[in-house]
């Protein structure tokens, strides 16, 4: 049986993780899934990854989840003479299509979204925003801005523009190149960068369909005001807190990832919380204590998933940093406040349909009924798994699909143990032989134990959870 801890953890691949042997280790550390970041790296390097990674999970007998995260667009100024130059407080300084390298006085931003979108009295933020420019004077192709905060400005830094809503989509031609790749290769998730609207997740859905899971990263503020429909049209959420700590104040982030995460909740979708988790790794063997708390505050909001970014794919001390992360949520889920949280942070729901009404139900019933020892998930399609991790119960939660695909995929879903099997869709009169001979093999229930079983009637029907049923075992 795989490891026992609710919250999973996602893991970025690169330079300091990509031979068989680290991969190996941080599967054995912990990592539940792994991230491969497509504004990092080659396709045959991604292709080496992959092949990897499948090869270790079918020898270790796990279903590990494998994220393709698109670059999106990326605003950038373009180069400097001097590749260079030092920006004072109070100076102006002009933003231009021109294709000169830029100096102390301007820079080419080959960006003519920007320009037309823009205006007197916005602010820039360059550099993950610690640099400040405000808008003067504007054309169609350039910009007169005054330096509000000063500094270092070097070749191709990022460009910031909180609250202005760009016209470009969030998938540019290499994210479509590269997502056809991705699929081709047969990833089980797709990350979505720069999601300003929910007609981006729309879009996305049209080029994937159901090849893959969509996650929707939020790093845009424009992405919060649409936050309930981008959730509906999404698998999953990430709370990508690196820009959406640069385009909203800081203090703010805290409290949207707190409402992202119950957000999800509500929804029943997976969500993730990212970036500078335990980002002094990447130089040393031991996390800050700031950065344990950090992550352990995201275990205890409830959240399916913790990532690693730098930490794992650049940082000195991937292994450790993954074995790090594990041990803080091993003791935060040993902590009894753990669960009463996880359940304090769905208020109110309101449960619409039969499919969450039963998983409403199912949660019920292991707290009354004596000896639960799993509820076992008949999916399709991954839902039904969903739906009963978003009731945090502390029974484990079994996923039972025929589809590799799908078993993977729920290795982001908090609770959730995948297992595959082919044949248990055949008739419902092997529905309940199955679940018991599953869970007894596995090593989750013994005679005298109950267990608790959902799914959809006919079998192997997706979308339809219609089914609560109860098992006594001899």
């Amino acid at each position: 049986m795989p490891r026992k801890s609710y919250t999973h953890i996602l893991a970025t691949l690169g330079p300091s993780s990509e031979t068989e042997e680290k991969i190996s280790a941080l599967i054995d550390a912990g990592a539940d899934a792994f991230r491969f970041n497509f504004s990092h790296g080659t396709h045959k390097e991604h292709k080496e990854r992959f092949a990897i990674v499948r090869k270790l999970a079918n020898k270790k007998s796990l279903h590990v989840a494998i994220v393709a995260d698109l670059q999106g667009p990326k605003l950038r100024v373009a180069e400097f003479k001097k590749d260079k130059v030092l920006l004072k407080e109070g100076q102006k300084f002009v933003l231009d299509m021109k294709k000169e390298l830029g100096d102390e006085s301007r820079v080419c931003l080959p960006h003519k979204e920007i320009f037309a979108a823009i205006k007197v009295g916005d602010e820039l933020l360059l550099n993950d925003g610690n640099i400040v420019l405000e808008i003067l004077k504007k054309t169609s192709d350039s910009a007169l801005t005054l330096v509000k905060v000063g500094g270092e400005l070097s070749s191709h830094k990022g460009v910031n523009l909180p609250n202005v809503k760009l016209p470009i989509s969030a998938i540019t031609e290499k994210d479509r190149e590269d997502l056809k790749f991705a699929l081709k290769l047969g990833v089980d998730w797709v990350c979505l960068s720069f999601v300003q609207s929910a007609d981006d997740v729309r879009e996305a859905r049209k080029l994937i369909g159901d090849k893959a899971m969509i996650i929707s990263k939020l790093e845009k503020p424009s992405a919060i005001a649409e936050l309930e429909e981008i959730i509906k049209l999404s698998d999953g959420i990430m709370v990508a807190r690196g820009d959406l700590g640069v385009e909203c104040p800081l203090q703010t982030v805290p409290v949207l990832q707190k409402k992202i995460v119950n957000a999800c909740r509500r929804h029943a979708r997976p969500v993730i919380v990212a970036t500078q988790m335990l980002e002094s790794m990447i130089q040393k063997p031991t996390p800050t204590r700031a950065e344990v708390s950090d992550v352990a505050t995201a275990v205890y909001d409830g959240c399916d998933a913790v990532m690693l970014s730098a930490e794992t794919a650049a940082g000195k001390y991937p292994v450790q940093a993954v074995k790090m992360m594990s041990k803080i949520i091993t003791q935060v889920e040993a902590d009894p406040l753990f669960m009463s949280n996880a359940k304090d942070a769905l208020i109110a729901n309101k449960y619409m349909n039969e499919a969450d009404s039963i998983a409403y139900a199912a949660s019920k019933i292991a707290k009354v009924l004596d000896k639960v020892a799993a509820i076992v998930t008949y999916t399709s399609s991954g839902r039904t798994t969903f739906l009963i991790a978003r009731e945090r119960t502390k029974i484990p939660i079994v996923a039972l699909t025929a589809e590799d695909k799908v078993a993977q995929q729920m290795a982001l879903v908090w609770g959730a143990k995948s297992f595959v099997k082919k044949r248990y869709f055949s008739s419902f009169a092997k529905f309940e032989e199955n679940a018991v001979k599953l869970v007894k093999e596995n090593g989750l229930a013994k005679p005298g134990d109950h267990i608790i079983i959902t799914g959809g009637f006919p079998l192997g029907v997706r979308g339809r959870t219609n089914i609560l049923h109860t098992v006594h075992i001899k």
